[in-house]
């Protein structure tokens, strides 16, 4: 057929007929060709052509091989001409695959059955097969001349029965290792009408040395004790495809949860770069001596670089890596994989969509050059006319256009498969004062030369550490390696001896955990952004020594663009629960740690935009108290769901927020004081909603392997400790609004000026507003109201006594507490007058609005602000740095004298 540049339809429907495989086809199975009902190839449509192929009596072995035959020319007549889309071509070779294996797993096991009777296991029940799709076959991607890479896995070992005599028994093993035998022959073997697919076991335990079939015990313990890096990538992809009743049956999730485990580390796992970064220049250097001799070779759509493996490794490389802490980014397709990168920012979206359409078109260009002859080959043809004609079936009216974007195509993909896995490879400036570079590998005494004085003296105490030398060889390298580059940024200031200090503390209890030590090598900017951090304040290295997985928050290009947003927060924590639910993992332990998780994390990027000066403390309170209120939110949704005594559809309860949550002034690892109310008429509502509560303090406070999230103190609830732990809504305003002979202190109504509605049923949010400006609005003796709160004002002072010579910046007079108090004092008596003052808007501005209405001297409430902020920020910044919040007195002398002004001034 002459391929000239086509000028009507009939000319496109004539296309594919250039392709000699479908010459071939088409001169020996033109009569049968209509057997294979119109339209794409899909399960129903494949199992009536089989029977319609052995109604004309073909075997089964020459009704598959036959099927085949169809399968491909139909897929090739619509493709080439522009009528089926990639998915439509690769799910039409899987649908294939799993018939053809369905079929023959029922021919393979009746005929055993009849020789050996039924494998069984020591329960009686019938031993089950799962035929384990990898690779394409498993993601439902291959290609129109794949090969099938299975994995035969049994369920448990045990026994047939015997035939019908009762003899000929023999045990699970042999019954299933004969079954796979005779499966190849019904699949691979080539007869006159040549071959189903061919088939490699290479993926299984052990490779080709290993026993042809496992069972499930046998393939746990091999993953658990030999698994290697590069299996977790083969397995991520794995799908059980037949025999079809245990893909229906359900049976074949035992398997799942066997893989997962192994896939998919509880920690982000940097320690497989190396692994695929090996495996890849091997794939190269196989390429490469293919090539050898033949450059036509070199020109390798799959294999060359820039090719459809560079985007699959990217893709498995950020799955395997994140895929344990962020299941929604487990999905078998590629196409699928790299939006869900997007969606969790893994890569900017125009990146996702680049590699998505740079993967479409290298694999449409791979499928027309299998349609050409029928071989299992990815390389460009040499021959013009063969190039013209996949150019022409992609739309192209010239040869040249059709290079020029694949070349385009290629070049995006290998850009951004050298950028991943580059890491520490370019790192060319990491070399030591003994000249060597960081990937010889040396020893400790070598690097020592790098350093001196207080961090030499600390990394002397190494050289006869257990830690270090139970080190495997390539962890050891890792860390020598990281310890050059420390050492270089230290000699040219980039970094402080304190924070490498510190480094050197957080990482030696962390060494079995070598992922951080492959993370940081991979990813010098995290290594450097963990240095300044750490030289900052001494608590981000208690924290990330307590949950040492936040580092990757590091790894964020925008950690210092964005704030923290809750209902991102939250949409995301959904996700990740409904891709666990997807997999049967949403059981109450994976839930706690996929909120502590995230929590860490998040409040991690608030610490580390603080200590970078990114935020001021009012923002960091700001998001801190914003992610408490989200974390409430996410809690209190998941609890009722899993609630078994729940009763209707979203609880009447609600979450009133006292002390820091509630005038949104939280720092790092504040409690949160909280109040429970809920409005609901059901007899039962006050015991469900005590469980609940139980449930929901239980879920914050418990420490699981990732810790906990918060400590809860309810103690402001009406009669505080010895009180219901969650109280009717009007039985709480009677409470504050003392109605009734049971009523609030008057400690409990200064608690309220600084209460919030923090989340819960809608309807009591304005009731509780309500009752709360009812409270701090209320007619109050002055005389009386001064007097008790200069008493509590006393007693909290004796119970934090201050050095004579020292000024605490919260409890000694003229610090923080007498602030507080004042303002206090301010808005219970005077908030009817003055509604400016109802606003829980903070110390500081409440002092600022007390001034403009009259309720202050000029001047004093702003320089009591003033001062108010500058404690904070001291208070603050000790606290991160693990100091007291005690000065000399002549410290933060002008801010003391303002807020004793204002006490004077209010309090006399």
């Amino acid at each position: 057929m002459d391929v000239t540049a086509l000028t009507n339809d009939v000319r496109l429907n004539d296309l594919p007929l250039y392709s000699r495989f479908l010459q071939r086809l088409h001169r020996r199975y033109n009569d049968v060709l209509p057997l294979l009902p119109p339209g794409p190839p899909a399960l129903e449509t494949l199992n009536a052509a089989f029977a319609a192929l052995q109604a004309t009596g073909l075997d089964t072995t020459a009704a598959l091989r036959v099927l085949r035959q169809l399968t491909l020319e139909r897929l090739a007549q619509l493709d080439c001409t522009g009528q089926a889309s990639l998915e439509v071509v690769t799910h039409g070779m899987t649908w294939l695959a799993e018939v053809t294996l369905d079929i023959a797993w029922q021919r393979v096991s009746a005929d055993l059955d009849a020789l050996h009777g039924a494998p069984t296991k020591a329960c009686g029940q019938r031993a089950q097969m799962w035929i384990v799709g990898m690779g394409k076959l498993g993601a439902r991607e291959l290609n129109v001349s794949s090969d099938i890479d299975l994995i035969y896995v049994y369920d448990e070992d045990g026994q047939s029965l015997g035939n019908s005599e009762g003899r000929n028994k023999v045990s699970c093993q042999e019954y299933f290792t004969r079954a796979v035998k005779r499966m190849y022959a019904l699949i691979g073997d080539t007869t006159e009408h040549g071959f189903v697919f061919r088939v490699d076991l290479a993926l299984r335990p052990n490779g080709n040395s290993g026993p042809s079939v496992v069972s499930l015990g046998a393939l746990e313990e091999y993953l658990q004790v030999q698994g290697r890096e590069w299996e977790r990538f083969a397995w991520m992809k794995s799908r059980v495809v037949a025999p079809q009743s245990a893909v229906v049956n359900g049976s074949s999730q035992a398997l799942r949860a066997v893989v997962l485990p192994f896939v998919f580390r509880r920690y982000l796992d940097y320690n497989v770069f190396e692994s695929l970064r090996t495996l890849h220049q091997q794939i190269r250097d196989h390429a490469s001596k293919r090539s050898a001799g033949h450059p036509e070779r070199a020109n390798d759509v799959k294999l060359s670089r820039g090719g459809i493996r560079e985007i699959e490794f990217t893709v498995q490389l950020l799955q395997v890596v994140r895929g344990g802490q962020f299941p929604e980014l487990r999905t078998r397709p590629t196409l699928d994989a790299l939006q869900r990168m997007a969606r969790a920012g893994l890569m900017p979206q125009a990146t996702a969509d680049a590699l998505g359409e740079a993967y479409s078109f290298l694999r449409k260009v791979e499928h027309r050059i299998q349609y050409l002859d029928d071989q299992q080959t990815h390389v460009l043809p040499t021959r013009d006319d063969d190039l013209a004609w996949i150019a022409q079936t992609l739309a192209y009216t010239d040869t040249g256009t059709f290079l020029v974007d694949l070349d385009a195509h290629r070049e995006v993909v290998a850009q951004e498969f050298d950028i991943l896995l580059g890491g520490d490879r370019d790192c060319k400036t990491c070399q030591g004062k003994n000249g060597k570079t960081n990937r010889e590998h040396p020893e400790l005494d070598a690097v020592l030369t790098d350093f001196s004085g207080a961090v030499r003296e600390r990394l002397v105490q190494w050289t006869d550490n257990p830690r270090i030398q139970a080190l495997r060889d390539d962890a050891r390298g890792r860390l020598m390696r990281l310890l050059q580059r420390t050492g270089q940024w230290l000699a040219a200031g980039r970094v402080s001896e304190e924070a490498v200090l510190r480094m050197v503390d957080w990482i030696e209890p962390l060494l079995r955990r070598e992922s951080y030590l492959a993370l940081m090598l991979e990813r010098p900017s995290v290594h450097e952004r963990l240095l300044r951090l750490l030289g900052a304040a001494k608590w981000p290295a208690r924290y990330l020594l307590q949950h040492p997985g936040v580092i990757d928050e590091l790894a964020g290009g925008n950690l210092f663009d964005t704030r923290f947003d809750a209902p991102d927060f939250e949409a995301e924590l959904q996700a990740r629960r409904k891709a666990l639910q997807s997999t049967g993992e949403d059981d109450e332990e994976n839930l706690l740690n996929l909120i502590r998780r995230a929590h860490h994390a998040e409040q991690f990027r608030t610490l580390a935009r603080d200590v970078e000066g990114v935020l001021s403390v009012e923002q960091v309170a700001d998001d801190l108290s914003a992610l408490a209120d989200a974390v409430l939110r996410v809690t209190a949704r998941w609890c009722w769901d899993r609630l078994k005594t729940r009763h209707r559809e979203e609880p009447a309860i609600a979450i009133i927020g006292y002390g820091k949550l509630g005038g949104k002034e939280l720092g790092y690892g504040s409690d949160l004081d909280i109040v429970f109310v809920y409005e609901d008429p059901d007899e039962r509502a006050q015991e469900i909603y005590a469980s609940y509560v139980r449930k929901m303090i239980n879920w914050m406070t418990v420490k699981t392997a990732e810790g906990d999230v918060y400590e809860i103190d309810t103690a402001l609830r009406p009669n505080g400790n010895s009180g219901l732990l969650v109280t009717r809504f009007e039985a709480y305003a009677d409470y504050q609004q003392q109605r009734g002979s049971n009523t609030a202190w008057t400690w409990e109504h200064q608690a309220m000026t600084r209460a919030r509605f923090v989340m819960g049923l809608s309807s009591l949010a304005a009731r509780f507003d309500a009752v709360r400006l009812a409270v701090i609005s209320a007619p109050r003796d002055a005389v009386s109201l001064k007097a008790e709160i200069v008493a509590m004002r006393e007693r909290v002072r004796q119970a934090h006594p201050v050095k004579a010579d020292r000024f605490d910046v919260k409890h000694s007079p003229g610090a923080m507490v007498d602030a507080e108090f004042v303002m206090q004092y301010l808005v219970l008596l005077h908030t009817a007058a003055h509604p400016v003052l109802a606003e829980n808007a903070g110390n500081i501005a409440l002092l600022q609005h007390a001034e403009k209405v009259g309720l202050l001297p000029s001047g004093v409430g702003q320089a009591a602000a003033n001062a108010y902020r500058a404690m904070r920020r001291v208070q603050h910044r000790a606290r991160l740095n693990e100091e007291p919040t005690d000065l000399p007195l002549d410290v933060l002398a002008s801010e003391r004298d303002a807020v004793l002004t204002l006490w004077r001034q209010v309090m006399g």
